[in-house]
């Protein structure tokens, strides 16, 4: 049985449903539904193929051609998609719910399948994930500068039930030009948009969520227009931790990297940073001063830092002064603050 059904659909079903996208390799990298399994009908070269005979010959050309290629693959995917679906319940798409998506789902349906097949494909998906940009959502903003441990507060906010989406850890980068750590590999800007919105359609929309305050670039991914103005918008709780604390904390996390990747990235910043700095650094680097090079380019970060500050309105900013590196301690200190600070929905955004 072959069963339409919207995206929206069926991303409500009440049934964890398993989903084949069968789009080419190539253009599930580029982007995809997470959690989706890719059982390409053509390989990329086999898809460039069929679009030229498409467009030099004609439709019913370019079919004969599809089935002379998929044709020794059919019982493959059927094998492949028992892997996925021992249950034989499926869901299917391809690029826009045409002809690919179609004749996987009909070879399926003939093998017993229940096939649900999603209308408008990948594209109509596409179109869900910029629907829960426009959304309003309750967003609490984390701020403070570089080394304040954000981070590892909203884990422990996340590990006790509050609504946390980790931008940094979807984009893969900690949003600095060491960001990567020189072994994180930062999705496609289209895959971190479909990570986010499958992270927000989770959230209880009559709950806060906390997410770290970061600029409009992590790295290469760009925060989509709407929810970084939500961001920018919204209440932020800033961190005031000491400068000392800062450096040890920067120190034990860039510390140990690799020296070349650290001087490479340091040049990244050369403008900003100014050529006698940007020497004076890439020298602590080389001598294995670890916290005199944290400490000149922290001067550049926390300019950055201010200025962004400086975008904000005043009163939607609470300072909280944090004195020790004890997560656990600063996580009770910071919900002891909102619960006793007067942050209404007035003080939103």
């Amino acid at each position: 049985m072959i069963r339409n059904t919207t995206i929206s659909d069926f991303i409500r079903l009440n049934v964890q449903i398993p989903l084949i996208d069968v789009r080419t390799p190539a253009e599930f990298d580029h982007g995809h539904i997470p959690g989706a399994f890719n059982v390409p009908l053509f390989t990329n070269e086999e898809r460039v193929s069929v679009g030229t005979t498409y467009k030099q010959a004609g439709r019913e050309e370019a079919i004969l051609l599809g089935f002379d290629l998929t044709g020794p693959k059919w019982s493959g995917f059927i094998k492949r998609s028992l892997e996925i679906a021992p249950g034989k319940k499926i869901a299917v798409h391809c690029w826009r719910g045409g002809m690919r998506s179609g004749a996987m789902a009909w070879a399926l349906d003939l093998y017993g399948f229940e096939v649900y097949l999603i209308q408008g494909g990948y594209k109509s998906y596409r179109r869900w994930v910029h629907q829960q940009f426009e959304t309003d959502y309750r967003l609490w903003i984390l701020g403070g500068m570089t080394g304040s441990g954000k981070t590892n507060i909203l884990q422990q906010m996340k590990a006790i039930d509050h609504q946390v989406i980790d931008l940094e850890d979807l984009a893969q980068h900690q949003g600095s030009s060491y960001g990567t750590m020189n072994k994180m590999v930062q999705p496609t800007q289209e895959q971190f948009e479909n990570n986010l919105a499958n992270q927000l359609k989770d959230m209880d929309a009559n709950r806060r969520i906390w997410v770290e305050d970061e600029s409009q670039n992590i790295g290469r991914c760009l925060i989509p227009h709407p929810f970084w103005h939500q961001m920018r918008d919204a209440v932020l709780f800033n961190l005031k931790v000491p400068l000392d604390q800062r450096v040890a904390s920067l120190v034990l996390e860039y510390g140990g990297l690799d020296k070349d990747f650290l001087v490479e990235s340091t040049e990244r910043i050369r403008k900003r940073l100014g050529p006698g700095q940007t020497k004076n650094a890439v020298a602590a680097i080389l001598e294995n001063r670890m916290e005199d090079f944290i400490r000149i380019v922290l001067v550049y970060y926390d300019k950055t830092y201010r200025a962004g500050l400086d975008k904000r309105a005043p009163g939607y900013i609470f300072l909280i002064e944090m004195s020790g590196n004890d997560t656990t301690a600063n996580v009770q200190q910071l919900i002891t603050f909102i619960a006793a600070f007067p942050v209404t929905e007035q003080t939103h955004a």
